[in-house]
């Protein structure tokens, strides 16, 4: 920010800074996450282009700094042109609703803000750049549009804060192959499509820089065009007569009327207060933290002097020598709270090795411990041995708490080191992610940006991108140090900023403090647990499937009397539509008729290829990612497969999985289970899956207090009999299969918001008929009725809805002008509740579980959790045990109005136990 920055003219003796905040506004909303308050307003373009000045105030602290924006409406070239920019789409509403008050927010802060009708940004900051090179005053044009390239002189440069890359006359040549004063004629030759400027066609940005080189100019190319051969001459030529009108669109305007000259550029104090208001209401904390709590001088602080104080407080330690560890092992042990962060050679926790360890004790305050960097030159470390030697008592001290980011990742690699966590722990992530799951991504570094204002150093920024990307043992020292350490030191301080933010919400702390943390040591051991695959019979089913999509492909190309490529949607559209002429549905948003899962399970409702082709997707996905991929996955050492859960993904609360993802195995075909039946248990043990029966129905009736479902619950009647009777008229025993399908659809489709087009649709009955089904519901369930409505304005009215045990979930969109979105939030609002409690209540289970299931006796342990699925290995013997006492936890998780009922069944497989 340039709080610190003085309107005396005199004191500002740097370059003068132009910001193209057009530029950079458009790629900050494009960019950034779908950043939102809590209240719903979009927050990312704001959040993205403060940032930039705050930074450029950093990086130019004597500079005075000016932003300039596009003003609304049509310019000069619109008459020149009336094509313009016709190719352009209207602007996204999110972005819309952010301009007004972040041009509010910049006068505030005290820059000068220029904004004048009929001419674009671009050429007023051309203007200014046309003062600076007469006036031989230095300055620097901020922004990512490769058109300021023609602006560069020797006194005017581009910097480009989102790439960090800045750029002179000679950077003009080595980026675009010709000189600033050459840029014009080679944007005009090139065109523009989104701007919509003509240019030549097939030239690009080679061809143009080529030309140029050759002949020097555009008139003089024009001038030879006869000398340019083949079809791209005959392209020259054809376009010659439009080249100067390209020209004049390519051309930044320099002679512009200006309200302020090149020397009045310069700040005026900011005003707080209203700086403040802005950063309260859009939740810009970090930011409002910095004008709550002025300096001395009455001000608040300026992002350099912000950054000054940080490089200060700073002070990283890299721990080579053994008496430097026993001072740090002594310096840990005396502290009630800790950061600790691993570096590894893996993401995968179970093939990770430790490369070193880093800790924090205040901010600012932390070390990196290296013990296994092995790059030629590196310097001799401590081994791994004696840091765990020295490490393990602090590690397992229950006296001290530790906090990390990610901490399952840490625990589970800690643990195959033979370090046990002890004592109270704490996770960023998940602090963040209780706090507001949707609101921005949940890595360190996004939250050092959201939260603290903090630009971290990046993985890729010391071990570089792509297949050159070095592991970590491999980064040097010098590097890697300061990496490691700030890891532990910006995780001390996100938690010192998130924790407090918990504890003022009583019913998010109680979420972090008795679901999410202590679910970390639980997903940990189950993790590492794995669980036992068949590798020969995935490999077989696999063969199998390779055979019967062989057999399919030649069905398919029998069809349509030609070979053809099944994966190729281009190829599949030509026979569809092309030879086929089949109705086209839908098209894509390239205007071609669509062949994507929901077009195709319409026509094959009528048509037998589409059916086909269906069938060979759903078999072809099923081998490449399970029959193919699983066998891959099984661990060499322990024969298993080892997932990893995910708490911070889900907006909802729900567990995701990856590496494998055991979520989305399919279930409700042959081949599908199949693979469930991979999944096995050893040798005197079988599986054990107990499943809640019903229970985000089970949910609803309680949270809508609906006396028939509660009844129909409580005496355990079969919920979708019990609703087809209810909707039909009739008696449970007089409901016939079908009615009861179309219960069971209205059951499940309205809890997920489903309209009557919808229904309509899944039933293949008219849409008034389906209308008729649901009124005729909620006339029998009037509490279904009145919790939909209710829900639905509560959220509009606090921007959230909640579940049972207090976690929410904020809708961004549930007061959108948009009626579709809107109306989306709106089915979320109604739903969320059940799933994200039916999240808690799966989580209390296992929590429940684990806690009894260490000192039961039983030889069994918990291997999966798989949406309302918790999956157990268990001795023979200790089966029923097992049942009845995960039965008796499961049901008792949570206590709802209606009972939880649990299914279990046991198998040699998994599919057997489902």
């Amino acid at each position: 920010m340039t709080d610190n920055l003085t309107s005396k003219a005199a004191e500002l003796h740097g370059p003068v800074v132009l910001v193209d905040g057009s530029s950079y506004l458009f790629r900050a909303f494009y960019a950034l996450p779908d950043l939102r308050s809590t209240s719903g307003h979009p927050t990312g373009a704001i959040r993205g282009v403060i940032s930039m000045l705050r930074r450029l105030a950093k990086d130019y602290p004597n500079s005075p700094l000016a932003v300039v924006f596009d003003a609304p409406g049509k310019t000069f070239r619109d008459d020149m042109y009336d094509q313009y920019k016709a190719n352009r789409s209207s602007m996204p509403d999110d972005l819309r609703e952010q301009i007004a008050p972040l041009h509010e927010m910049i006068k505030a802060m005290g820059l000068p803000f220029i904004m004048i009708e009929g001419v674009e940004a671009d050429d007023v900051i051309g203007t200014y750049a046309a003062q600076a090179t007469a006036s031989q005053q230095h300055t620097v044009i901020s922004t990512g549009d490769k058109d300021m390239a023609q602006l560069v002189t020797p006194f005017v440069t581009l910097v480009n804060t989102m790439t960090e890359t800045t750029m002179d006359a000679q950077g003009v040549v080595d980026k675009f192959g010709v000189k600033p004063e050459q840029i014009i004629d080679y944007l005009a030759l090139m065109g523009d499509s989104v701007d919509n400027i003509p240019g030549v066609p097939k030239v690009g940005p080679k061809t143009a820089a080529k030309w140029l080189n050759q002949y020097g100019s555009l008139d003089n190319l024009m001038a030879n065009a006869d000398e340019i051969k083949g079809k791209i001459g005959e392209n020259l030529r054809d376009s010659v007569e439009q080249l100067p009108l390209s020209k004049a669109l390519t051309s930044i305007k320099c002679d512009v009327d200006l309200p302020l000259s090149l020397a009045d550029l310069v700040p005026t104090p900011p005003n707080v207060e209203v700086l403040g208001q802005y950063y309260r209401e859009f939740e810009f904390k970090s930011w409002l933290q910095e004008v709550e709590q002025p300096d001395d001088a009455g001000s608040a602080p300026s992002a350099e002097a912000a950054a000054q104080v940080a490089e200060v407080q700073a002070n990283y330690d890299l721990i080579l020598r053994e008496a430097d560890l026993d001072t740090w092992v002594t310096r840990l042990g005396s502290q009630e709270l800790i950061a600790i962060d691993t570096e590894t050679t893996s993401i995968n926790y179970m093939d990770a090795e430790l490369v070193g360890f880093s800790f924090a004790v205040s901010p600012g305050q932390a070390a990196y411990l290296p013990v296994a960097h092995d790059y030629p030159g590196a310097p001799t470390q401590i081994s791994l041995a004696a840091a765990i030697a020295a490490l393990k008592p602090i590690l397992e001290n229950p006296s001290i708490a530790k906090v990390g980011q990610n901490l399952k990742y840490d625990m589970s690699v800690l643990a195959r080191y033979g370090i046990e966590i002890a004592g109270p722990i704490h996770d960023t992530m998940l602090q963040s992610y209780v706090l507001n799951s949707v609101a921005t991504r949940h890595n360190m570094d996004a939250l050092a940006s959201y939260y603290l204002d903090r630009k971290t150093i990046h993985f890729e920024d010391v071990a570089g991108k792509g297949a050159k990307q070095l592991t970590f043992n491999q980064v040097p020292l010098e590097t890697a140090g300061d990496y490691a350490a700030e890891d532990a030191d910006v995780t001390l301080q996100l938690h010192n900023c998130l924790y407090p933010q918990l504890q003022a919400q009583p019913g998010l702390i109680r979420v972090y403090n008795e679901i999410d943390m202590p679910l970390v040591r639980i997903l940990s051991q189950v993790e590492r647990c794995g669980t036992l695959v068949d590798g020969r019979m995935l490999k077989q089913h696999g063969a199998e499937l390779a055979d019967r999509l062989h057999q399919l492909t030649q069905e398919v190309w029998a069809l349509a009397g030609e070979n053809f490529n099944l994966d190729s949607p281009k190829q599949l559209q030509a026979i569809l539509y092309d030879k086929m002429g089949l109705p086209v549905l839908k098209k894509t948003p390239g205007g071609q008729p669509s062949t994507a899962e929901p077009v195709l399970v319409d026509l094959a409702q009528d048509y037998e290829l589409p059916e086909k082709i269906l069938t060979y997707r759903g078999l072809a996905k099923l081998k490449s990612t399970y029959a193919d991929k699983l066998p891959l996955d099984i661990n060499r050492d322990t024969g298993r497969i080892h997932t990893s859960y995910h708490q911070a993904v889900a907006a909802t609360g729900r567990l995701s999985s990856s590496d494998p993802n055991l979520q989305n195995i399919p279930i409700r075909n042959a081949e599908g289970r199949r693979i469930r039946q991979a999944f096995v248990a050893p040798k005197g043990s079988v599986v054990l899956a107990a499943d809640y029966s019903q229970i985000e129905l089970r949910i609803m009736a309680h949270l809508s207090a609906d006396s028939g479902l509660r009844q129909a619950f409580a005496e355990n009647q079969d919920i979708h009999r019990a609703t087809a009777a209810e909707v039909f008229g009739l008696a449970p025993d007089e409901v016939a299969d079908e009615q009861r399908r179309s219960a069971k659809a209205i059951n499940f489709g309205l809890i997920y918001g489903m309209s009557a087009f919808g229904l309509a649709k899944q039933l293949n009955i008219s849409r008034g008929l389906a209308a008729d089904y649901i009124e005729r519901y909620f006339d029998r369930y009037p509490g279904v009725s009145r919790y939909m409505e209710e829900t639905k304005a509560l959220a509009a009215e606090q921007g959230f809805v909640e579940t049972v045990f207090g976690r929410r979930l904020y809708l961004p969109e549930i007061n959108a002008k948009a009626v579709p979105r809107r109306q989306a939030a709106e089915r979320t609002a109604i739903n969320a509740p059940m799933q994200g409690t039916a999240a808690d209540i799966i989580k209390l289970a296992m929590i429940a579980v684990q806690q009894w299931l260490p000192d039961s006796g039983l030889d069994a342990q918990m291997i999966m959790q798989v949406h309302d699925e918790l999956v157990f290995e268990v001795a023979e013997a200790d089966v029923e045990a097992l049942n009845s006492g995960v039965v008796t936890r499961m049901s008792e998780a949570a206590q709802l109005d209606v009972p939880l009922v649990v299914d279990t069944g046991v198998g040699e497989n998994w599919d057997q136990a489902h």
